[in-house]
Formats: structure tokens, C-alpha cells, sequence
């Protein structure tokens, strides 16, 4: 009743990690183009830098950490 169970449940994490990894490159696959541009890439990397430190921010006063 049970011959393939575990087999069947250690696949799981395979099957998230290549829907996640294709979930990420084809949401970064249009980006490709403007990165071969030095403008561009700064502009990108800025913006990327610019929401980490405002999501950082943010989530330190939800949670009423110190700002140090």
C-alpha cells in the first residue's frame, strides 16, 4: 500500500526547487538585455540596493528594533 511513499515525498523538495528556479529566471530573463548597458545596470542596481534598504527600514519599525 505504502511501497513508494517515502520515495514519493523526498521528490517534493526536488520539484520545488526547479519550480522556483524557473520561476526566478523567467522573471529575471527580461532584465538580461539592460544589463549589458552600463547605465542601465546602474540604474537596476541602484533601484535593487534602494529597495533592500527600504524594506530594511520598513521591517525594523514594524518590529520596533533599534534603528543602530
Amino acid at each position: 500500500m505504502f511501497d513508494g511513499f517515502w520515495d514519493n515525498i523526498f521528490r517534493y523538495p526536488r520539484y520545488f526547487i526547479t519550480i522556483l528556479l524557473g520561476v526566478v529566471l523567467n522573471a529575471f530573463a527580461p532584465l538580461v538585455p539592460l544589463l549589458k548597458r552600463p547605465i542601465t545596470l546602474i540604474a537596476i542596481l541602484g533601484l535593487f540596493a534602494g529597495s533592500l534598504f527600504f524594506l530594511t527600514l520598513t521591517l525594523r519599525a514594524m518590529l520596533g528594533l533599534s534603528t543602530i
